[in-house]
Formats: C-alpha cells, structure tokens, sequence
C-alpha cells in the first residue's frame, strides 16, 4: 500500500513527506468503494503520473504519483466516479424562499459583494454558488474544473443569460482577485460554461388594467427580482436579464409603447412620475406591437365637406367612429371619448385631409402618465406646419374626467400633458367658405396672441406673422379678416381668458362674423 494525501495543493510537500515508491492522491468528493488501491504501473509506466478521469474531466482529482515526482502524464485509465459537490452557498433574492445552501444568505445589490460578504467566514477551498431563482432539480453538482481551470470562476448560463447566477468558485483565488474589483465582469479568469445551462423561475407577471405603467409598478410588491407587466390578455415572453449588478438590471420594453415591460425591483428606488426616471432601460429587444389599435373618432359640426371627408376615411380606416353636431369642442370630445372602445382616440376634425402616410398605428407611452398626443397639420392656406388642426390621440379617461372647461386654459388640449409628435397627419382644409375660413383663422390667431403675450417666444409670434400676412386660395382675403380680427379680440380681451374663451362658443363665432361682416355663408 502507498501513501495517500486528499485533495493537496502542494504536492512538491507531500512528496517530501512520502516514505513509499508512489504517492496516492485522491479527491473525497470520489467513489473509491470499488478502486483498487494497491494498483501499481508496469515498470515502462514507473516514470509516468498516472491520471483517472471523473466523469467530468479527464483529470478527477485521483492521481498516482512517483515518489522521486514526474511530469509526464498518462490518462489512459477508467473513470473515478465523483460523487459529491463542492460546499454551498446559497443567495437569496427573496427572503421567504427556502434554504437550500451550507450556507444562506440575502442578496444585496450586486453578486460580487455578496459572495464576498459571505465567502469571507469560510474555510472552503471550492464551493457551488446559486441562487432561489433557479431550479436545480436536473442540475448535477459533482461537476467540476478541468485542472487547466481551478482557480478560474466559472459561471453557468441562466436559460439563454451568458451571465448566469450559477458559479463555481475556486474560493481563495476568488476573494484575492476581487478584493479591489470594480465589477464582477470584470474578473480576470471567467469561464463561462457554455454546454450546461440552469433554468430561471418564470418572473411574477402582472396584468394591469391602468394607462400607466407607472402605477402598476408603484402599487406591486416584488417578491422577485423582475417582475412583467402586461396590458390587455397578451403577454410576451421576456429576455432573462444579469443581475450581476445594478446597471444590468434593466427596464426590457416588448411592445410598442411599453404595454408590455419587464421591470426590475430596483426600479421603485427611482421611480417618480415616469418608467424613465430608473437610468438603465434596455431599448434594444425588437418591440412587437400593440395589442390593440386606437379608435378613430371623425369629429364634425356644419364643415361643408364633413360627409365628403368622412366617407374617404371611413372608406380606409372602417374602425372610424363618428361624433356630429355637438356644441361645444370639448363636449365633442367627451362624446368621443364615451363612443371609444379603447383607452385612447384618435380625433379627427372635419376640415382636414388625412395624409397618406398616416397610419393610425402609433403606441402610446404607458412608460410614462398619461398624456394627449398631437400631431402636425400642413395648413394649405398659409404653408404652416404644426400642431394647429392635426390629428390628436386624445386619452379617454383624462378627458372624461377633466374639470370644467371654464377652469382650464384657453387651448383646452394643452390644458392637460401633452406631447407633440412631430409626424405629419392631415391637411388643413377649412377654407370652404367665407365664414368657415374667417372662423378658424379668427380662433387661432387670437388663441396665439393670448399665448404670445403670457409667454412670449419666436415661434409663437412667427406663426402669428404668416396668419396675418400670408394667404392663397378663393378665401385668402378671409383668411387674413380672420387673423386680424382675432388678434384684435385678444386685444379687447386685455387678457382676460373667460372673456377669449367666448370665441369656443360656435353661435358667439356666427353672430361675431355677421356683425361685421353680415350674413355671409
């Protein structure tokens, strides 16, 4: 019988110490029941190291070495059957998940620190770490490094996550190299270990009913890392993100708009009014879209071409839905509002043409608290392009719940939050007649006099500009009655926003016209 040492990481001294031809060296994680321990080479093999593999590598820690040492190796032998695992350690995400390490410890921030923090009060040579968001019922532990590989840190993918939460550690090496590491990607010898893959739990998915991403998240209470919110009655199978530190840990917008997102638990630490408020969101997963088109509402009074306009877009878009003749724009829009079957309109004024590339297709932010977006109108008459007279994607629940109109501002979209989209969406095609060209030039010429003079600013009084000096088409001369004549009513206003706010009032509008200019259609 010859010597034997365990598992030594100094072989030059247990050689020294050897008082028999050949050294044993044996691993106690192995199955030597059936090993034949008084084996011994042919003489032309005396010289050799003798290596059994495991059933992992073809070095298993079972070694037969030369008392006067040796450097060539000879591998030619059968498997030595590893048996058990490396030591544990167990990080938890979630506190109330069970215990399943030698040693069980909380999450903090980061895997690098963690592990320290725990490793740290160790004696262990080796140990497996995991975590409670895994499973490992098919996993097998008695993996091990090759001996090419013992002081490396070797990392197991999670599902398809290269930075998996999985590690085998070679634990003195790995305390020494990060002692003054900035991050764990950083780490000098990473393996990743690309044949053997450990399945991540599914996150908690939340199906919320808001406009708002944002007050699902606030109101969730995150038992895991991640959770994924969702919208409607379709979800979307998410990427599985690092969690090896703060910065990976990443907002994953799926569809357009954010209806549906993975969202990380870090995220509540710097969540105030907007998804965006968290600094790490991950743009770049191919977004699929909405689960629902936004409903189109043709809003119409006395325009001569409403029934015209309305049949060319019904024709193409035969989800438009029709409100006529309510008095009043915002008692209009609220009745939009109520016809929609979806949680934004589209509203769309029967003095425009609808642009060809327009598509009624665009997502709207859930990332952030509901808002109106507006999008740009060419006016034929003047050549300005802006929002004045385009397409709107009004937020149902905000206008069905709006105060007074007499306690909002003079433009009662941008009485709320808006965002401006700049993406062209009709034609402006309201001079059909004197009074129709008169009316809408009137109303939005006063409208940016009142706004030049509570915020003064150049694009404002440019636009004023070209509605009183430049015009074309058979009502140009009205175009520009109509300018002066509302920058004149802002003047009689001395600011006074009930006062403008006679000029929303279609039968005030009429009868303002045929005072000056008598009963023209």
């Amino acid at each position: 019988m010859f010597d034997i040492v365990y598992n030594s990481n100094s072989i030059d001294v247990a050689l020294a110490n050897c008082k028999t031809r050949y050294l044993w060296v044996l691993d106690q994680h192995n199955d030597y029941s059936d090993f034949d321990l008084a084996w011994e080479p042919p003489p032309w093999e005396a010289h050799q190291i003798h290596v059994w593999p495991s059933q992992h590598q073809a070095n298993g820690g079972t070694m037969l070495i030369p008392k006067q040492g040796a450097t060539e190796k000879n591998y030619n032998h059968n498997c030595v059957t590893r048996i058990n695992g490396a030591h544990r350690l167990h990080i938890k995400h979630t506190a109330s998940s069970n215990d399943e390490g030698d040693i069980n410890t909380r999450y903090i921030s980061n895997y690098m620190d963690t592990m320290r923090r725990a490793l740290r009060k160790t004696d262990w040579e080796y140990c497996w770490v995991t975590a409670d968001i895994c499973t490992y019922t098919d996993f097998d532990f008695t993996w091990h490094p090759s001996e090419w590989q013992q002081d490396m840190l070797h990392v197991f993918a999670s599902n398809e996550q290269k930075f998996g939460d999985t590690f085998y550690v070679h634990v003195p090496s790995f305390l020494e190299k990060t002692e003054n590491l900035g991050v764990l990607e950083w780490f000098e010898t990473l393996h990743f270990v690309e044949d053997i893959r450990v399945k991540r739990y599914l996150y908690d998915i939340v199906q919320y009913t808001s406009d708002s991403l944002v007050d699902a998240v606030w109101n969730h209470n995150f038992e895991q890392p991640e959770a994924l919110f969702y919208r409607g009655n379709k979800m979307v199978m998410p990427p599985t993100i690092s969690l090896w530190q703060e910065r990976t840990k990443t907002v994953v917008p799926l569809r357009k708009g954010g209806e549906c997102t993975l969202v990380p638990r870090e995220t509540k630490n710097y969540l105030k009014t907007q998804i965006y408020d968290y600094p790490w969101i991950d743009k770049s997963f191919p977004l699929l879209e909405q689960t629902q088109q936004m409903d189109i509402v043709y809003i119409s009074y006395d325009e001569p071409e409403a029934e015209k306009n309305y049949e060319k877009i019904k024709t193409k878009f035969p989800r438009t839905k029709r409100v006529h003749g309510v008095q009043g724009m915002e008692n209009a829009l609220r009745e939009g509002a109520r016809v929609s079957d979806t949680p934004w309109y589209y509203a769309v004024f029967a003095k425009t043409l609808i642009a060809d590339e327009f598509k009624f297709d665009y997502a709207p932010n859930y990332m952030m608290r509901p808002k109106h977006y507006i999008f740009n109108c060419r006016n034929r008459v003047n050549g300005l392009e802006y929002g004045h007279m385009g397409i709107i994607l009004y937020n149902c629940n905000m206008v069905l719940n709006a105060p007074p109109y007499e306690e909002l501002g003079l433009d009662y979209t941008v009485s709320f939050p808006v965002e401006v989209v700049p993406e062209l969406s009709c034609y402006g095609n309201f001079d059909t007649s004197a009074y129709h060209t008169w009316r809408t030039s009137f109303r939005e010429a006063g409208k940016l006099a009142f706004f030049e003079n509570e915020n003064p600013g150049m694009e404002n009084r440019y636009r004023l500009d070209i509605w009183q000096t430049k015009a074309e088409g058979e009502f140009a001369e009205w175009a520009l009655n109509g300018a002066h004549d509302g920058v004149e009513f802002f003047e009689e206003s001395n600011g006074d926003l009930a006062y403008m706010k006679q000029s929303f009032d279609w039968n005030w509008l009429r009868q303002r016209f045929i005072e000056k200019y008598g009963d023209l259609v």
